[in-house]
């Protein structure tokens, strides 16, 4: 058997974010991620969908400098899956590192976002990463990896879709610090649309009162409020010369509901506001 042996810039130059990724701060997230990095501290963010938890983590790993390797956590995907594998090539077994090894030997960031779709078996092989041992067991090579202080893992998902079946235990949640994030101010989200969508000023605070209005419908029949992304959707659309109750349509009112009544809400709130 043999190892796939690859330089540390075939394996990871890929996971390098070379460009500053556009991201406004909140509050103290940025300096809490830093001493959580500093300290060697797994971090957690909680947080609607589409609030901006992935691009934080992606700017924070350009801030720090180091590569970023993300995973999509979805229920199929296996502890092998982020491990590693034996594969046959030709006639030779050769040993692939998944995305978690790889990021454990050159000092990424490993993001697990939506961790709460795992396999709860998937899960658990993480928590030996998220204590003071900072290891990680390959059972199917006989290794014991250790984390050099450069690593870090951050996982993420929306508490809002928690349900019995889909949650994370006590046993791993107390394993991380936790960032709580929600949708921008009016005033941040405003300058996000501008940047993001290209779209003027005013389009921008129209398609923020928008989205303010359709989240109070939160827990009135709707699941989840617009997200800041499907804002800046509508925007980019608006920006390509879509009109802007059409851009609002396809990009606000159909994604976040099937619902015939609330999605005439939510046409209403449209028309009211453009």
């Amino acid at each position: 058997m043999q190892v796939k042996q690859e330089g540390i810039e075939e394996a990871i130059e890929k996971h390098v974010i070379t460009r500053e990724p556009y991201y406004l701060p909140v509050g103290d997230e940025v300096g809490l991620f830093e001493a959580a990095y500093r300290t060697r501290l797994p971090a957690m963010l909680k947080g609607p969908t589409g609030c901006g938890k992935t691009r934080f983590v992606e700017y924070m790993a350009y801030k720090l400098g180091r590569p970023l390797i993300t995973v999509a956590c979805h229920e199929d995907l296996s502890s092998t899956d982020l491990i590693g594998r034996f594969l046959l090539e030709g006639d030779e077994t050769i040993w692939h590192d998944g995305p978690l090894t790889t990021a454990v030997k050159y000092g990424a960031i490993c993001y697990l976002d939506e961790v709460v779709e795992a396999r709860k078996d998937t899960i658990v092989v993480i928590h030996p990463l998220t204590d003071d041992r900072r290891i990680l067991p390959v059972e199917k090579r006989g290794t014991l990896l250790h984390a050099p202080e450069e690593f870090m893992l951050v996982v993420s998902y929306n508490p809002g879709y928690q349900s019995v079946i889909k949650d994370l235990k006590q046993s791993t949640r107390q394993r991380f610090v936790s960032l709580e994030f929600g949708y921008p101010p009016s005033p941040l989200e405003v300058d996000i649309l501008i940047h993001e969508g290209g779209v003027d000023e005013q389009t921008a605070r129209d398609l923020v009162m928008i989205g303010e209005k359709v989240r109070n419908l939160k827990g009135h029949g709707l699941e989840e409020g617009v997200s800041t992304r499907l804002l800046v959707y509508a925007a980019q659309l608006i920006s390509r010369g879509i009109q802007p109750e059409v851009a609002c349509e396809v990009a606000i009112t159909s994604p976040i509901t099937d619902d015939a009544e609330l999605q005439r809400s939510i046409s209403e709130i449209i028309t009211t506001v453009i």
